[in-house]
């Protein structure tokens, strides 16, 4: 019998009497948020800073309150993430720093330093032995590792190679290294429809390793070159690049799930996870732009399940009904999986049916509101 999880749920109600971030702190304590933290511990709050151009990331108010509450319990938070692969405003610790403070993560703002875990760029790395599945050893950013507690923020949204992200993609990618980032991404391969593609050269100017070039007036991607990022499948304006969907994804998904699991890795019972449903965009922060919600903001859930967690945010979601004018064309009733009306090809309940086999959590849960 499977064991169920609480995870804790708040809306968007507000009152004179309870603003937001109150509200937020709230949930935080409810949801047990002092069993983590340790007085004068070294606490790791993972967020994605957001590209620069993006609007939808999680706003640095919340990260704010989540600061305070942490600095009350005595210990000594930072705000942190790792650097990318694919070419963008994050690359490296000076990049993402500077894209981070113009986001408003300034810390005369949300009271924190922030530290980029994994270096100046993306070489300061620790190994962590997990030996699951195809991952024996993953490469996990050092800041990271190294803290005594990590609480997970995750902007909760649609996602072209997991379906949505989550925390368990916060955790994995967002906590690997450069060398962590490639691995997973080693076994997917873009190709180019050659029908669809018009030679505008997009694709081949936003790749960072320069494996796309465009040779009588089509893209052709070198597999030597290519890390299989997948970030040239949305900037493309045509649709023209895809993945090869004959199981390299679902290889992705599991390889994700084993990276978050070595996060976790010496972290039990020191590890704290919210989701923010809101500004819930069809696709990844890591774009300098952000797409238009697919339904209505609905709350923030907070557990200690990473698993329960996403599968809980995932519900959340498919009970909207689906907003007019967005990405969503089909999925639009109230119980439809609107992440598979995004992505059709994409199953997102492999990550967190691989969770469960990996011991990371449970896909049963209570929703608990406050």
């Amino acid at each position: 019998m499977k064991t169920s999880s609480k995870v804790y749920y708040s809306d968007l109600r507000t009152s004179p009497k309870e603003n937001l971030p109150s509200k937020l702190a709230r949930l935080m304590d409810t949801a047990g948020l002092d069993g983590i933290v340790a007085p004068r511990g070294l606490i790791a709050i993972k967020l994605h800073f957001g590209e620069k151009g993006n609007t939808a990331f999680v706003r640095p108010v919340f990260i704010r309150r989540i600061v305070d509450q942490v600095k009350k319990l005595g210990a000594s938070p930072f705000l942190t993430d790792t650097n990318t692969l694919y070419g963008g405003t994050r690359g490296n610790s000076v990049a993402h720093l500077k894209t981070a403070i113009e986001n408003g993560f300034a810390y005369s703002v949300v009271n924190a330093p922030i530290i980029i875990a994994d270096g100046l760029r993306g070489g300061s790395f620790s190994k962590v032995r997990i030996d699951r599945g195809t991952i024996k050893t993953a490469y996990l950013g050092r800041g990271i590792v190294e803290s005594d507690s990590i609480i997970s923020v995750a902007h909760f949204k649609g996602h072209e190679l997991a379906g949505f992200g989550g925390t368990i993609k916060n955790l994995a990618m967002g906590c690997a290294s450069r060398k962590g980032k490639l691995e997973q991404h080693s076994d997917l391969s873009p190709k180019v429809k050659r029908k669809k593609c018009i030679g505008c050269g997009d694709c081949m100017r936003y790749c960072a390793q320069d494996a796309i070039s465009v040779m009588e007036e089509k893209a052709f991607i070198d597999p030597g070159k290519c890390v299989g990022c997948g970030e040239c499948i949305l900037i493309c304006p045509n649709s023209a690049i895809n993945i090869q969907w004959s199981g390299d994804i679902e290889v992705f998904q599991k390889k994700m799930v084993a990276y978050a699991l070595a996060v976790l890795r010496g972290k039990k019972g020191k590890a704290f996870f919210l989701n923010v449903l809101i500004d819930i965009s069809p696709a990844c922060d890591c774009y300098g732009h952000s797409d238009a919600s697919i339904v209505q903001d609905i709350g923030i859930v907070a557990s200690k399940d990473p698993v329960a967690i996403d599968q809980a945010s995932v519900d959340l979601v498919n009970l909207q009904v689906g907003l007019e004018g967005t990405r969503l064309d089909t999925h639009k009733k109230e119980g439809e999986d609107k992440f598979k009306g995004i992505y059709p090809k994409t199953d997102w309940s492999v990550q967190l049916d691989y969770g469960e086999e990996l011991g990371l959590g449970s896909r049963e849960y209570e929703l608990v509101t406050i």
